[in-house]
């Protein structure tokens, strides 16, 4: 999907200015009729709201996912990025906004967490036949795809961390999705894990189509792997594509000045691709910056 070039900030509501407009920190205008969501997008939310115990969860967020898109939530610890992704899945009730699901939507969710009873004796095959009406064939096509077909036969106490997050991918694939949600998908999983698992799930947009929803501490990543990303701290502070978000003030002031920095090897001309991992591709100019492979995280355990 093609980004407008700039990055949008505020997504909540605010006070009426004067001539009807509300305005935000920021010092821009918005107009105060909120926009219905979007009837084409996979998922489209308006103004969500949600509070406990007089606390603000979240205010006033908008989001759209459609189809073919990987969207990235970043924050600080406590914006509310976990709690967003349960509104959009309908596991918990907003007090306030709209949210409009396509008809025809299938959601595949791999969780923050996926806590495994080491003393459970159960294969992979068992795990992803659990509720499912799957043979064999379509576990072992499944697994081939996440680079997994090995541990068919495994117990999952006997799995890596990596190897347990394709796993989980590959359950959530089961489900033949057309949105895949990904909350902290590499948490546990090395380095080198890391950016396999993002290219993988590049490879798996472009090939299947699906829109994807993905939470993220790991800020140097997104800017390879996002289509669009929305910086959130209990409202959408700024959103747009990741080079505009990363000089967007708001950034800054979140992630600091350093981190903002670190991302201007985005800024310069490009003549060739990157990979997921922020690498040039083998036909990558000899003069050009080549992204950190890790070391760039915000903070961990986002409401």
């Amino acid at each position: 999907m093609t980004d407008t070039p700039h990055a949008t900030c505020c997504g909540h509501h605010h006070p009426h200015g004067p001539h009807g407009k509300a305005h935000d920190h920021c010092g821009h205008e918005h107009a105060a009729a909120a926009r219905e969501p979007d009837a084409m997008a996979l998922v489209s939310a308006r103004a969500l709201s949600l509070r406990r115990g007089g606390r603000v969860i979240l205010e006033g967020v908008d989001i759209d996912i459609v189809a073919g898109e990987i969207v990235t939530l970043i924050g600080p610890n406590g914006a509310g990025k976990t709690t967003l992704v349960r509104l959009l899945l309908g596991l918990e009730a907003a007090d306030g906004g709209q949210i409009r699901r396509r008809e025809d939507l299938r959601i595949g969710y791999v969780p923050q967490r996926f806590d495994i009873d080491r003393a459970l004796p159960m294969t992979v095959e068992r795990f992803l036949s659990l509720g499912l009406d799957v043979r064999r064939a379509d576990i072992t096509a499944v697994l081939r795809d996440v680079g997994a077909e090995h541990v068919i036969d495994r117990q999952l106490a006997q799995l890596s961390g990596g190897e347990g997050q394709r796993v989980v991918l590959a359950r959530a694939l089961l489900r033949r999705p057309n949105l895949l949600v990904l909350d902290e998908p590499v948490r546990g999983v090395d380095a080198t894990g890391e950016a396999e698992l993002y290219t993988l799930i590049g490879r798996l947009r472009t090939e299947r189509g699906f829109g994807v929803l993905l939470v993220s501490h790991d800020l140097h990543v997104v800017m390879a792997a996002s289509d669009r990303v929305l910086c959130l701290n209990r409202h959408v502070c700024c959103s747009g594509v990741p080079k505009t978000v990363a000089k967007h003030p708001e950034y800054v002031r979140l992630f600091g000045a350093e981190m903002a920095r670190a991302f201007a090897i985005y800024e310069h001309h490009h003549d060739h691709a990157h990979d997921l991992a922020g690498r040039p591709m083998p036909d990558a100019s000899t003069d050009t910056q080549v992204a950190p492979t890790s070391g760039a995280r915000g903070g961990e355990g986002a409401a």
